[in-house]
C-alpha cells in the first residue's frame, strides 16, 4: 500500500490539493512538513467526506497565481522523499 496519494481539486473559488494518508497517525507530522514551502498558503486538516477514504485529509492552499499542476508535483516529490527517509530510520 501507498504512504499517500494526492488529488488537484479544482474548485472556482480557489484550487486545492488534497493529502491523502495511509497512516492516519502522521497527518499533523507531514502537515508541518508541508509549512517549509513557499508557494502555499496554507494547510488544514479536514475530515474526508465519501465511501472507501481516510478519515483525515490534508487540504492544501495554494498563494494566488501558483502553478498548481507544479507545486503538486513538488509536494509529490517532497513526500516521497519524507516517506523512505523515516522508513530508513
Amino acid at each position: 500500500m501507498l504512504p499517500f496519494r494526492s488529488e488537484i481539486r479544482n474548485s472556482p473559488s480557489h484550487p486545492t490539493i488534497k493529502i491523502f494518508l495511509s497512516d492516519e497517525t502522521l497527518v499533523p507530522r507531514v502537515k508541518k512538513h508541508l509549512e517549509h514551502f513557499e508557494d502555499i498558503e496554507y494547510s488544514e486538516i479536514r475530515k474526508t467526506h465519501g465511501r472507501n477514504r481516510e478519515e483525515d485529509n490534508i487540504t492544501v492552499f495554494l498563494k494566488d497565481h501558483v502553478d498548481i499542476n507544479k507545486l503538486k508535483s513538488s509536494i509529490d516529490s517532497s513526500l516521497w522523499w519524507y516517506f523512505e527517509e523515516d522508513m530508513v530510520e
